[in-house]
């Protein structure tokens, strides 16, 4: 068995979701053969040396699921792309690529966070780009980390006003044809990948022949996960407490 989530927006503030992925982390996670965290795993993350306490404890978490044996992959999202080596060296995890080839089910599988394939929000884009640019990376992690904690929640306010003005447009989902073109180019007939918050199993079709794009849900009112084993890929979401 193989589990899959992503957009989990940890936070202080949100115990209820926290609950539930420790939940996880003893339950079913115990049980597979990896677990496959495909970004926004964190509301925010400032750099590997301004952990809180909190962070902590969820790095020991997934350190002690990594220890039981379960394989813990990790992928870079738009509100934690600064997660580095030292995180990932102490959580026991591995830092995945975005885009990466994996195999699941038997077959090869696309995992992506999601936010590039919503090339029609042109602003995101661009802040995107400069945000991922190495040197822009290595100035904020350079930067003091009160001046970061500043720029982080000015970026949330800023993004939480976006959302707020652009809810329910098709901007912030993913640009339908740019989606068979990335499967196309990676040759596989799977896409998985998180971001839009709008989990669902859909149905394409890249050069020709069936495909699929599995989209993970956020943890908010519900966690999801996707679960890959004999019996498939299974999606489904499950209560927090």
């Amino acid at each position: 068995m193989i589990l899959l989530i992503s957009d989990l927006h940890l936070q202080e503030e949100r115990p209820d979701i926290t609950r539930a992925f420790l939940d996880l982390l003893d339950g079913r996670a115990r049980h597979a053969k990896a677990l496959y965290i495909l970004g926004d795993f964190f509301e925010v993350w400032i750099g590997d040396d301004a952990m809180t306490p909190f962070q902590q404890s969820i790095c020991q978490a997934l350190r002690r699921l990594s220890d039981s044996g379960t394989v813990v992959y990790l992928m870079h999202g738009n509100r934690d792309f600064l997660i580095g080596r030292s995180f990932c060296e102490a959580a026991g995890c591995t830092l995945l690529d975005d885009p990466t080839v994996v195999q699941l089910g038997g077959e090869s599988v696309l995992l992506m966070h999601g936010d590039t394939l919503c090339t029609r929000d042109l602003a995101y884009m661009k802040l995107r780009r400069y945000l991922r640019n190495p040197l822009t990376v290595w100035i904020l992690q350079h930067l003091p980390v009160s001046t970061r904690q500043k720029l982080a929640r000015k970026l949330r306010s800023e993004s939480s006003h976006t959302q707020a003005q652009m809810k329910g447009s098709e901007i912030v989902d993913v640009t339908p044809e740019e989606v068979p073109k990335v499967m196309a180019t990676y040759g596989v007939r799977t896409l998985v990948h998180g971001h839009t918050h709008r989990p669902a199993i859909h149905k394409l079709t890249v050069d020709g022949q069936p495909a699929r794009r599995i989209v993970l849900g956020d943890w908010d009112r519900q966690g999801w996960a996707l679960q890959v084993d004999e019996q498939g890929f299974q999606l489904a979401p499950f209560g927090l407490r």
